[in-house]
């Protein structure tokens, strides 16, 4: 079962999200947070996803800054990230794919998350 943890400050998001991607797909255990800190906290505690999808714009701690945090990190540099976010200028999106696995912007269709999540969990066996 793959382990993958929505980083998101919008309840809405974190709630579609995670019971579209566990409807598509049975082998997903999806667990939500709703900051870059609570994501850092779990990490630390050992919660460690095969794939992170992060939000850009959150208050507190930024998907850009948490991020870097984990690229820091021996343990947690090699999670892959991919960004969702409303995030749309092509400056942030250009940087975004550099950081990350994969850019994807709000709104998105849930079918095609899906295709991309497995693409990059397959390429980062």
């Amino acid at each position: 079962m793959k382990k993958i943890m929505i980083v998101d400050d919008d309840p809405d998001v974190r709630i579609s999200v995670k019971h579209a991607l566990e409807y598509y797909c049975s082998d997903y255990n999806v667990i939500c947070v709703e900051s870059g800190s609570m994501c850092y906290e779990m990490l630390r505690n050992n919660v460690i996803p095969d794939i992170i999808l992060l939000d850009i714009m959150m208050p507190g701690m930024s998907g850009w800054m948490l991020s870097d945090r984990l690229r820091e990190n021996p343990s947690w540099k090699n999670i892959p990230i991919v960004f969702l976010t409303a995030r749309t200028d092509k400056f942030s999106e250009e940087i975004g794919r550099k950081l990350c696995k994969d850019y994807i912007k709000k709104p998105f269709d849930i079918k095609d998350l899906k295709k991309r999540i497995d693409k990059v969990l397959k390429n980062a066996r």
